[in-house]
């Protein structure tokens, strides 16, 4: 199996031309928003526009559930389904990482971004679309997405993104209206990662207290977040295996709780306590 990454950030378009850049590239099946797609059938996964939040569409986005995770990953590998290429679309490069990672996929062999395909314009009205009206696509046909979506169905994507699309072509895609487009933003409060990394270095052995938790981002997190921590260590524990131990349980947690991605944790031992028998 090979597998082709469709790039862009998030509510620019590649789900709408997700089945041009599937054809183009020779791939028989996509990923999109945990869907399995093959043709105009869904094979397997729960869409994460389905969830009720942002929170919770992207970790469905990224195969965090390993149940969900494992029937996609069977589906793709099964030999009757047949999959030779697969079209992967995700918000970045690290995205794709991940996903290939839980499905047990190759890398891609190559990387279509946004950028090179649709002009700033076409960007622009479909950002439009996310952003003022919720709609999001789906590229199978209503038909087939029905008994997988609860939420609300819009009108075809040819009413929206062009007045030339030929019905025919339009039904091929599905505008929906997930929940969480009626709740606005979602937004996690510092206080709340402050409370994840206080019960990490609680639960992890070796670490006596947290002093001190720092937290900078970029107002749009595409940069990721940076976490420093001031930590008290028990005398006599190994420091770089404890410290390396806390760096990832922090990252993964984080990254699991809120769906932020983490780009650092530096931990800084302030001093050593000795354990009280």
């Amino acid at each position: 199996m090979e597998v082709v990454a469709f790039v862009g950030p998030s509510g620019t378009g590649k789900s709408h031309r997700a089945i041009g850049v599937a054809f183009e590239n020779k791939c028989d099946a996509i990923i999109d928003d945990g869907l399995l797609i093959k043709g105009t059938k869904i094979l397997a996964g729960t869409s994460a526009k389905n969830e009720d939040n942002r929170v919770q569409a992207v970790k469905r986005a990224i195969f965090t559930d390993p149940e969900h995770a494992r029937v996609v990953r069977e589906a793709l590998h099964n030999p009757e389904n047949d999959v030779q290429r697969l079209l992967i679309i995700a918000t970045s490069d690290k995205m794709i990482l991940k996903i290939v990672a839980k499905l047990e996929a190759p890398k891609p062999i190559r990387t279509v971004y946004i950028s090179d395909i649709a002009t700033k314009e076409e960007i622009k009205k479909a950002r439009y679309s996310r952003l003022h009206d919720g709609k999001h696509i789906v590229p199978v046909p209503s038909v087939e997405l029905k008994p997988h979506f609860t939420g609300y169905f819009a009108d075809l994507p040819y009413n929206i993104f062009s007045k030339d699309r030929k019905q025919a072509n339009a039904s091929d895609r599905s505008i929906v209206r997930p929940a969480f487009s009626f709740y606005g933003k979602l937004l996690v409060a510092d206080d709340a990662i402050y409370d994840i990394v206080r019960l990490v270095a609680d639960d992890t052995d070796g670490v006596a207290a947290l002093r001190r938790a720092r937290l900078r981002r970029r107002s749009d997190n595409s940069k990721g977040l940076v976490i420093r921590i001031e930590v008290v260590l028990y005398y006599g524990e190994k420091i770089q295996l404890i410290t390396k131990r806390l760096q990832a349980h922090i990252k993964q947690k984080v990254e699991y709780m809120t769906a932020m991605t983490v780009k650092n944790v530096d931990v800084s031992v302030r001093s050593l306590q000795v354990k009280k028998k």
